[in-house]
């Protein structure tokens, strides 16, 4: 059973309050001054607060609202609060609304549209409560991936990229081949330098090739190595990427766009741990962690005839799949504060365009994104229309996804005038749903 305090010098409005609340199933709890009140707050458990903004006789500013709300918030943070006035200025309650009360009625009160805030705001506080267990425990979780690993300054919050990294950390230590696949700008090396760093060779060297950045023929000089006159303007012998990570870890970025011929090699070099330079008929042993990459659709290739299936189970002994970013929206805000540095900071709106928006280009368009908006925002805050957002499609991101007089009005309405209710439909926390509405003139009513 909810247990709900009302804090009003009137007995009478009490009693009718208690009535009303009892025909719901919920407890009540009364005081009839802000001293008692944050009495019975400091010695029981109460899920809700329902208190007046006037205490003494003949007083109307509101100032003592003010202040029992301010000591509640400092001493219950989460705890909600409903603020009741019987007088027509309401701007001191609009304004606590505003500081993080959770909605204000005026006397009398609308029974109706009392119940549902308090049987809204109850339910918003048995699952906030949920979530934040919830939270707790991926924190703690977190903090304790981050105890026993090296994750090289990966930022996340998304537990999409946790169990990603939970994964990373299990098999570094494993001298199996690591598949690693995802989407262009998702991440993939920061993942590939996290199983380095937790690998039995993390102290050797950590050796990039990007296949898909090199022309077809020198993909196996540049793997394998090559002795002097073995190509045109090969005028020396030349050390491959398997010889410089000997002892080490190699990352194969790209590995679908390895031709035939260094695919074929790349499987002996995988099975035997030898192999000869481009010119060469002398073997050489390496010892390398592979680690390899792609945002191909390998098996797709294989099919295709352009990708060797025995090469492809050699690679993904073990897989590690990336998500896109838009598949991590936790990871957003907290990636995107990362890349906008301390001196600046985003908007409501700046931070609701980020997480609306698709991120076609993945964390790299992120990057980009912020340090643009870094650059070029002139004060020390991000607006949405500074990040200049647009989807593949056109459409505009920014300013053109807040939301219209007529959403916000909609939304009034289906939750009859419920302000938490139409606040969560919407997406947006109370205080923003109460800006929204002064800046349309949009008038809740009773």
């Amino acid at each position: 059973m909810s247990t709900l305090l009302v804090i009003d010098d009137n007995a009478g409005v009490a009693q009718a309050l208690a009535l009303l609340f009892s025909l719901e199933g919920w407890d009540t709890r009364h005081a009839d001054s802000p001293e008692k009140g944050l009495e019975v707050l400091a010695n029981e458990p109460i899920d809700l607060v329902v208190q007046d903004m006037n205490f003494t006789a003949d007083t109307t500013s509101g100032e003592e609202g003010v202040a029992l709300f301010r000591a509640i918030r400092a001493r219950h943070p989460d705890l909600p609060v409903i603020l009741m006035t019987a007088w027509t200025q309401l701007q001191s309650a609009v304004e606590l609304v505003k500081a993080g009360a959770c909605d204000y009625l005026a006397k009398p009160w609308d029974d109706r549209k009392l119940v549902a805030t308090v049987a809204n705001l109850l339910e918003l506080g048995q699952a906030n409560r949920q979530l934040q267990q919830v939270r707790g425990r991926e924190r703690r979780e977190r903090e304790s991936l981050a105890s026993r690993f090296d994750l090289c300054g990966f930022v996340y919050d998304d537990p999409a990229s946790e169990r990603v990294l939970t994964l990373a950390t299990q098999v570094a230590r494993s001298d199996l081949p690591i598949l690693i696949t995802g989407p262009n700008g998702a991440g993939k090396e920061r993942i590939a330098d996290i199983v380095r760093a937790n690998s039995s060779v993390r102290n050797g060297a950590f050796v990039t090739v990007n296949c898909g950045a090199l022309p077809a023929e020198l993909i196996e000089a540049e793997l394998f190595g090559a002795e002097a006159g073995a190509y045109t303007g090969a005028n020396k012998a030349r050390e491959g990427k398997f010889e410089a990570a000997d002892g080490g870890t190699l990352f194969l970025d790209e590995i679908g766009n390895l031709p035939a011929s260094g695919q074929m090699k790349l499987l002996r070099v995988l099975e035997t741990g030898r192999f000869s330079r481009l010119g060469s008929n002398r073997e050489r042993q390496v010892k390398v962690r592979v680690i390899s990459a792609t945002n191909a659709d390998l098996a797709a290739m294989i099919r295709a005839g352009t990708f060797r299936e025995d090469l492809y189970y050699r690679l993904n002994v073990l897989e590690l799949r990336l998500p896109p970013l838009a598949e991590r929206p936790r990871d957003i805000l907290p990636l995107a504060r990362s890349f906008l540095g301390p001196e600046k900071m985003f908007s409501e709106g700046a931070c609701q365009a980020l997480r609306a928006y698709s991120w076609p280009g993945n964390v790299r368009e992120l990057k980009n994104v912020c340090a643009r908006a870094a650059l070029l925002t002139a004060g020390d805050t991000v607006q949405a229309s500074d990040l200049g957002l647009r989807d593949l499609d056109g459409r505009p991101g920014g300013d053109d996804l807040e939301l219209d007089r007529d959403s916000v009005e909609a939304a009034l309405k289906r939750a009859h005038g419920v302000i938490a209710q139409a606040a969560q439909e919407l997406g947006l926390s109370r205080q923003a749903l109460y800006r929204r509405m002064e800046r349309f003139g949009i008038s809740r009513g009773k």
